[in-house]
């Protein structure tokens, strides 16, 4: 059944990136560029939930606070590290110093990406079907306004819309490896499962604040900052119910 649970939302996680992808084939590039802020937004939300409401709390029922920090920690400078030299950033303009690189690399970087969210649901379920509910929807969250800022990106560098779909489908189908990985490697080694709970914390964290967030820090004045907290605090009451309930 745990199984089951990982490869069906790793799979929807996957399905419903491409999905909104699969929208822009036939919806106006200004109304993607609508939507996607209050995407991000919304996923912040969920991103820093899912890593403060679940994943810390229980991985610290299995590891000393010392410990889990510190693999936090560690997390979270390996994920800057890494950040530098693949430039895995989810920057989502268009004209960004951080896509000034070639399309190919945005993909791979996507594809390695989108793997790791394979192993966090893998994780989590382990863990809790909560857990793992949560933890599903924070990446579902993330991925979609990724994948849509991605697909834009592919078309200002050339490439046709049905490309550009077929190459985010094929980068996003790395969910399902990672998931089936994850689920057979921490079956088998429990006492890492916190470990891995703790890093993906970071990871959530890293990429809330660090490439989320300053993204909207320039965007419209009050009303825009409300509309904002709004969404954020939507994205973190959906992670609560999901504990709570």
């Amino acid at each position: 059944m745990i199984l089951a649970l990982i490869l069906g939302f790793a799979a929807l996680s996957s399905i419903g990136a491409i999905a909104v992808v699969a929208g822009g084939l036939f919806v106006s590039k200004r109304v993607i560029d609508a939507l996607v802020p209050h995407l991000v937004s919304y996923a912040v939300g969920t991103l820093l939930g899912a890593a403060l409401i679940g994943m810390i709390p229980r991985a610290a029922e299995e590891l000393p606070v010392p410990a889990l920090m510190l693999t936090v920690l560690a997390g979270l400078i390996a994920f800057y590290v890494l950040e530098r030299i693949v430039i895995w950033r989810h920057c989502h303009e268009e004209h960004c110093q951080t896509h000034t690189t070639t399309a190919v690399l945005i993909l791979v970087g996507d594809a390695f990406h989108n793997f790791v969210d394979g192993i966090v649901i893998a994780a989590a379920f382990l863990t809790s079907i909560p857990l793992g509910v949560s933890t599903s929807l924070a990446v579902i969250a993330h991925e979609i306004p990724q994948e849509a800022g991605d697909f834009g990106i592919l078309l200002q560098a050339g490439y046709s819309r049905r490309k550009a779909f077929l190459c985010n489908a094929l980068s996003s189908s790395t969910t399902l490896f990672g998931a089936m990985l994850g689920y057979t490697c921490m079956s088998a080694l429990k006492p890492v499962v916190p470990y891995v709970l703790a890093v993906s914390a970071a990871s959530f964290i890293y990429i809330a604040l660090a490439d989320l967030i300053p993204g909207r820090r320039a965007q419209g004045g009050a009303g825009a900052l409300v509309l904002e907290l709004a969404l954020l605090l939507l994205g973190l009451l959906t992670i609560w119910m999901f504990h709570a309930h």
